[in-house]
């Protein structure tokens, strides 16, 4: 079986997670979740390999984003960029594979300025409101778009 490449990217401020208001982020770290993803994708897609980026920088994540154009999906939770960053709305447009957005927190309950991600449009799916969890959804996602 041909093994399918998926990065989750992962922006700022996502590495305090665990830390960072734990009553909306949940008490897990970003370790935490990176190991639950790993867990998920080992017991139901042999054929998926998953890695992980995380950074505070913008520039960081378009440069990575960019590189992930010949990977087979790409999931992201572009944190508070997700709100301001045409930057970011451009790479993934660039790139000609599945993408889903992630956010732990449902953002339509949020503060109005949360409502709105301008990535969004650069993405073929959404999830946001499930928690980390909300990540295995993403994942499962991922694995039917590619």
């Amino acid at each position: 079986m041909v093994e399918k490449k998926i990065i989750v990217i992962n922006g700022p401020n996502l590495n305090m997670l665990g830390t960072r208001e734990p009553e909306i982020y949940g008490k897990e770290s970003l370790d935490d979740l990176e190991d639950l993803i790993k867990k998920h994708v080992n017991e139901n897609y042999s054929n998926i390999d998953v890695s992980f980026f995380q950074s505070n920088t913008e520039g960081k994540i378009v440069d990575k984003i960019q590189e992930s154009s010949s990977l087979d999906g790409l999931i992201i939770n572009a944190g508070g960029l997700s709100h301001t960053s045409i930057s970011i709305l451009d790479a993934l447009l660039a790139i000609k594979i599945p993408k889903i957005e992630v956010h732990i927190s449902n953002l339509f309950s949020r503060e109005e300025f949360r409502q709105v991600s301008y990535i969004s449009k650069g993405v073929d799916g959404f999830v946001c409101g499930f928690g980390i969890k909300g990540y295995l959804l993403a994942i499962d996602g991922i694995s039917k778009l590619i």
